[in-house]
């Protein structure tokens, strides 16, 4: 079978930087939905259209194709009191974004006297990525899986692109 519209895709992958600094490399394959249901970047299902298991694909991903521009509005300044004894440089926090009508996740990125930093921006907005992938398996989806819009693999690590 080859990779089309409601096929489940089973991925080998790994994701760098374009220096080929590796950032991820995870030890079980990735499942996605193909087809545009958003599980996976765009770019990357358009590589692996009409593919077949074995096909290698290597897909160059500028941050707008990818985790998107890095976004100084994004960041905040809050009062040190209104978070709990224990909080560390690299945590992350839910919090409101007044550009968001949602919750975002803020990252914690500097904590200085009463004043604690936070980036509600993804840790590798703003970077150009370098998307390596290897098909490892091509299925047809089931109705269930295409109902819910993505791949029904609990064990799997899907990556789902957020708006």
């Amino acid at each position: 079978m080859v990779v089309c519209k409601n096929a489940v895709v089973c991925l080998q992958i790994e994701i760098s930087d374009i220096w080929g600094n590796l950032i991820e490399k995870p030890s079980e394959p990735v499942y996605y939905l193909h087809g545009g249901y958003g599980d996976i970047f765009p770019a990357v299902e358009a590589a692996l259209e009409g593919k077949a298991e074995k096909h290698h694909a290597v897909v160059r991903l500028e941050p707008e194709d990818a985790f998107g521009d890095y976004d100084e509005n994004l960041l905040q300044i809050a009062a040190r009191g209104q978070f709990p004894e224990g909080l560390e440089v690299g945590m992350r926090v839910e919090g409101r974004n007044d550009a968001a009508d949602e919750g975002t996740i803020f990252t914690v990125t500097d904590i200085a006297e009463d004043k604690v930093v936070l980036d509600g921006n993804h840790p590798l907005a703003g970077i150009a990525l370098q998307f390596s992938c290897t098909v490892v398996d091509v299925r047809p989806a089931g109705e269930a899986e295409i109902a819910n819009g993505s791949a029904d693999d609990p064990a799997s690590v899907i990556m789902r692109v957020l708006p």
